[in-house]
């Protein structure tokens, strides 16, 4: 009997645990799902508060595609988000590495400080930062987009803790077959932090392709804009008041965010929930 009352707690347990957490998805979704069942609601409903799940209509999302030069901004989207992941890894995972496990003089005192950038918002340095680019010529260009954020001490210190999990024998076998610091870089740690990649990737890519504050300071046209801030200038000029459009064009600027995130979401799990760490 006891063992059949422990079973169904147990059960009861992981009924409420489930209702409790798609709770939690359905309010985490709803703004979503609002956003897009605005888009294709045709404007007399959406004035009258009318939502259902009659006349609906995509004249919004065409009337938002042709309203606005989306192609240009998600090219140079790509380009901005892939730039800044490309330096990332080439300067994170090197200092990752050396804060995990080299040992030099001052080396705690490093892993502190990376810490202690995390606490310091990107609005604080975004006029020193802005006067550097404005006095080399790169306003309103992809590198202005690019280059500021090209390192990462958010990704310094994720690396560094991954790395950690890396089994020291493989690092000494590598000094043994005669492998240099910068070449364990690439052929032992790269191979051993694809979760970690694919994690932080995901962070970084959501974070820039989002990101409208740095766009806003550095950008002047549409030349190098990405896509919230065609979603903002486009709201300002054909956007309008037409909610249904405005709807629209959000969903065209996270639906991709969204499909790319459905192919990592394996890796990005896991790389958020690293083993134990090994020596």
């Amino acid at each position: 009997m006891t063992g059949r009352t422990a079973r169904a707690g147990a059960v009861l347990r992981q009924v409420a645990l489930h209702v409790v957490l798609a709770a939690a998805g359905f309010v985490v979704l709803l703004p979503f799902l609002i956003m897009l069942r605005t888009a294709v609601t045709p404007d007399e409903a959406i004035f009258r508060g009318t939502l259902g799940l009659h006349g609906l209509t995509t004249s919004h999302f065409v009337d938002a595609w042709h309203g606005a030069p989306w192609p240009q901004y998600y090219w140079n989207g790509l380009l901005a988000v892939t730039g800044i992941y490309i330096g990332q890894i080439l300067t994170c995972l090197p200092a990752g590495y050396a804060l995990a496990r080299l040992r030099f003089r001052g080396s705690a005192t490093a892993t502190w400080v990376i810490v202690a950038c995390l606490a310091i918002p990107a609005q604080i340095i975004a006029l020193p930062v802005f006067l550097m680019i404005s006095r080399v010529g790169w306003l309103d260009t992809l590198q202005a987009l690019i280059l500021p954020f090209a390192t990462s001490a958010f990704g310094i210190f994720v690396f560094r803790q991954f790395i950690l999990t890396i089994p020291q024998a493989l690092f000494d076998a590598a000094r043994l077959d005669g492998v240099g610091p910068f070449a364990v870089v690439w052929r032992v740690v790269l191979p051993n932090v694809r979760p970690a990649l694919a994690a932080f990737g995901v962070l970084s890519v959501m974070g820039h392709w989002n990101d409208l504050f740095w766009p806003s300071v550095v950008l002047r046209t549409e030349r190098s804009a990405t896509v919230p801030y065609g979603i903002v200038d486009f709201a300002a000029g054909e956007g309008g008041a037409d909610y249904g459009t405005q709807m629209a064009a959000a969903a065209i600027a996270a639906i991709p965010l969204v499909i790319a995130l459905c192919f990592v979401q394996r890796q990005f799990v896991h790389g958020l929930a690293p083993s134990a760490t090994a020596d």
